[in-house]
C-alpha cells in the first residue's frame, strides 16, 4: 500500500547532486512530492528532505539505491508517525482586502497565520503549518482574491535520535578496529 515516506540522505556539499539524487528517483518512477535541501547538524554535511509516495518495499529499495551513490553519505525513511515537520507558505493579496471590513483579518486569525508585509499595493501573509492547513488558507484566501501562492518543501526533524551521528560513529569504530 503506498503512503508518504519521508526521506532524509545526508550527502557531502558537492555540486550536481541534486540532480543525481533526482535522477535516481525518476529512474525508478517514482514522483518527488516535496524536496528540500539545507546544512545538517554537522559541519560539511548536507541534508536532503524528500517526499515520495511509495511503498514500503519500494521506498527501501531507493534508499538503498541512494546509499550507493558517490557523495552520499546515508539515506534513511520515515513514515510520518516517525518525523516532526511543516512547511512554509507565503501568499501575496491585493492592499483592498485589508480594507475591505474584516474578512481578511478573520480569515488570518482563524488558520493562525500572521501577515508579513503591508505594501502599497498588496499583503504578504505567511502561514506555517501541513500542507492541508496551507491548502485550506488558500482556499480562503481565494474568496477575498490573491495574486501570488507558494509553498516551500517539508522540513522535518526524526523523532528517533539522528540515526547519522550513530552511523558515523561506527564508522569511526569500524576504520578504527582495522587500523
Amino acid at each position: 500500500m503506498k503512503k508518504d515516506y519521508t526521506l532524509t540522505v545526508f550527502t557531502e556539499n558537492q555540486t550536481g547532486l541534486v540532480i543525481r539524487i533526482a535522477s535516481v528517483i525518476t529512474k525508478r518512477h517514482i514522483n518527488i512530492e516535496s524536496l528540500s535541501v539545507s546544512k545538517s547538524s554537522m559541519q560539511g554535511i548536507h541534508r536532503f528532505t524528500i517526499v515520495v509516495n511509495e511503498t514500503d518495499d519500494v521506498v527501501r529499495k531507493l534508499c538503498a539505491q541512494l546509499d550507493k551513490q558517490v557523495d552520499v553519505l546515508k539515506a534513511f525513511y520515515y513514515d510520518n508517525d516517525e518525523i516532526v515537520y511543516q512547511e512554509i507558505a507565503l501568499y501575496k493579496v491585493p492592499i483592498e482586502a485589508f480594507f475591505n471590513g474584516e474578512k481578511l483579518e478573520r480569515i488570518v486569525r482563524e488558520h493562525n497565520a500572521r501577515i508579513l508585509s503591508i505594501e502599497e499595493e498588496y499583503i504578504v501573509i505567511e502561514k506555517t503549518g501541513y500542507e492541508n492547513e496551507t491548502e485550506a488558507l488558500l482556499k480562503a484566501l481565494r474568496s477575498i482574491g490573491i495574486y501570488e501562492f507558494v509553498r516551500s518543501g517539508r522540513v522535518a526533524i526524526v523523532k528517533p535520535m539522528e540515526r547519522l551521528n550513530k552511523y558515523l560513529k561506527s564508522l569511526n569504530i569500524k576504520m578504527s578496529n582495522s587500523n
